[in-house]
């Protein structure tokens, strides 16, 4: 009887641990990434806020999870229309993105930072930029960020936002470096601010809302990139 009886207390234990696992599944969070797309050096989505799950059935959160829940999100037609993905000699990586396919030209970064493949991890809170090359012979676009992907400001503040390019020195080894000159966008129209020699830019909004700051620069292509600011 006691060997029944602890028998059945084991199992009982094995179905509670079994229970409370599920039920702890159930109620945590899906980890939240930020999505940034720009299609031939125009943005085609900011920040998109999706939840990270293994939507691909690899086993693992990744980027090509986040990529993929962005197209279901914001594309029309979602993912099967938006997006597709291969593995090859390298790993897995984009053949479709955002409706254009072009023979192999995108890039991608994790928080900006360059990544290996799409089967890269991905957890709460990292900012994914994706895009298509406007320059298909040289791929000589630039991969461009502010030092901030989004910030809180009061009206006609004086903000003070920094804006680097990424490339490689004499030996091929990664550098970032401020860029002068470049011409600030607000909400995709050109202002009158200009980047000084450290990259700096001091933008002042006078309006509640919310603004997507990008940049231009006139002798070279830029991955546009991209700070939301907030007014309050």
């Amino acid at each position: 009887m006691r060997r029944q009886i602890m028998k059945a207390m084991a199992l009982l234990l094995v179905f509670c641990t079994a229970i409370f696992g599920w039920a702890m599944a159930e109620t945590q969070e899906a980890p939240v990434v930020y999505v940034t797309i720009s299609a031939e050096g125009a943005l085609a989505l900011v920040r998109q806020e999706v939840e990270l799950t293994d939507v691909d059935g690899d086993g693992a959160l990744t980027i090509n999870d986040a990529l993929i829940a962005a197209h279901e999100a914001a594309f029309e037609g979602g993912a099967e229309a938006g997006y597709g993905a291969d593995t090859g000699e390298y790993g897995l990586y984009i053949t479709k993105l955002w409706g254009v396919e072009n023979g192999g030209s995108y890039g991608y970064c994790k928080n900006n930072a360059a990544c290996a493949s799409l089967s890269d991890p991905a957890a709460d809170g990292d900012e994914i930029v994706a895009y298509t090359y406007a320059d298909l012979e040289s791929w000589s676009d630039a991969y461009a960020y502010f030092d901030a992907f989004s910030m809180n400001t009061s009206a006609n503040e004086e903000t003070v936002l920094v804006l680097k390019v990424s490339g490689f020195d004499a030996d091929w080894n990664p550098v970032e470096t401020p860029l002068e000159g470049a011409v600030i966008t607000v909400n995709g129209e050109v202002t009158e601010v200009v980047t000084d020699m450290n990259g700096q830019a001091l933008i002042s909004l006078g309006e509640p809302g919310e603004y997507v700051i990008s940049a231009t620069a006139a002798d070279m292509i830029l991955v546009p990139p991209v700070c939301v600011i907030t007014v309050e």
